[in-house]
């Protein structure tokens, strides 16, 4: 496999403004650091082992047995990160932090199937590397209008359980409340005016095992006119994605850097296409790397000064599993 001519997101965003004035259709893939970022035709893509789909709404089926085993990190270990955040939290550092770790797995799918069989909104392969099946959209611009659809809050569907629960939960109001306001403050770079459309929906996700109750809110704004179609000059402003990082976004990410002890690499980045009108982009979770002939699954969640230890590290693990 050929290595894939990565640039960085400030080397791409000239071409990537370029094309979308001219409106010529791309698609782009962009790690957390924005260090990494890949952008060109479908066709292009495909000839460096990149494959994208966007709101497939087919059901994939998968004929045989699934073997799918995760190994965590262990609570203490969990626990001594944890309380390192929440000490940052507890100073006024940040008032959410996105924490997250790789999970070891073991299963019988190749990446391609998990690519093929998932069903997801936004699915991304790199061939021999990772692949990502992510509920979570990043920004939808359309005839000049941008929304974006900060996803936070996460409950397993179960009898004890009802969706109803994420909107009286304390904990789970504060992080989305945070996470909310913190992206229209982002969009409030590109656009005005901005405006809330709709506040804490909830959505079932499906996963081989449980499902999860996923809730997320809807913000938009019109674009202002010298950001009009200029779409890399967008994604800089806007990224990282909020709904990963926290509030206030640097110096969370500090926190981040510090606490994880890992690199998160695409995982949490975007992944986006431009079909000559609209443009579509996801966030990059549910997220699969091969690393030394091994699969890591990387997954994580908010913490607040609110936030349960034991529930943290229980969401944490809920969020490694097949959409399948």
């Amino acid at each position: 496999m050929k290595d894939i001519p990565f640039i960085s997101l400030d080397q791409a965003v000239e071409g990537m403004d370029q094309w979308g004035l001219e409106g010529r259709p791309f698609v782009f893939i962009c790690d957390y650091k924005g260090e990494k970022v890949w952008w060109g035709s479908e066709e292009e893509a495909k000839t460096w082992g990149i494959s994208l789909e966007f709101n497939n709404n087919q059901i994939p089926y998968f004929p045989g047995h699934i073997h799918f085993e995760k190994f965590p990190i262990s609570y203490p270990e969990y626990l001594s990160k944890f309380y390192q955040v929440q000490a940052g939290l507890k100073r006024g550092d940040s008032f959410l932090v996105n924490l997250t770790f790789p999970t070891p797995i073991q299963t019988n799918l190749s990446l391609e199937d998990i690519y093929r069989h998932t069903k997801a909104k936004y699915k991304l392969l790199i061939q021999d590397q990772l692949v990502v099946f992510s509920p979570e959209p990043f920004i939808h611009i359309e005839n000049n209008k941008i929304q974006a659809f900060p996803m936070k809050g996460t409950l397993a569907a179960n009898e004890k359980n009802h969706p109803e629960d994420l909107l009286i939960d304390a904990k789970e109001q504060a992080e989305h409340a945070t996470i909310v306001d913190l992206i229209r403050n982002d969009i409030s770079r590109v656009a005005f005016p901005i405006q809330v459309e709709k506040y804490q929906y909830i959505e079932q996700v499906k996963t081989h095992s449980q499902d999860l109750w996923q809730m997320s809110s809807l913000i938009s704004g019109e674009l202002m006119p010298h950001f009009k179609h200029k779409f890399g000059s967008i994604l800089k402003a806007l990224l990282p994605a909020g709904s990963i990082t926290g509030a206030p976004k640097h110096a969370t990410m500090e926190m981040i850097e510090k606490a994880e002890g890992y690199d998160r690499g695409f995982y949490t980045g975007i992944m986006g296409k431009f079909d000559g009108t609209s443009l579509y982009s996801g966030v990059l979770i549910r997220f699969i790397e091969q690393i030394n002939q091994k699969l890591v699954f990387k997954s994580g969640g908010g913490i607040t000064v609110f936030s349960d230890p034991e529930k943290e590290y229980l969401e944490l693990i809920q969020k490694v599993y097949l959409a399948i």
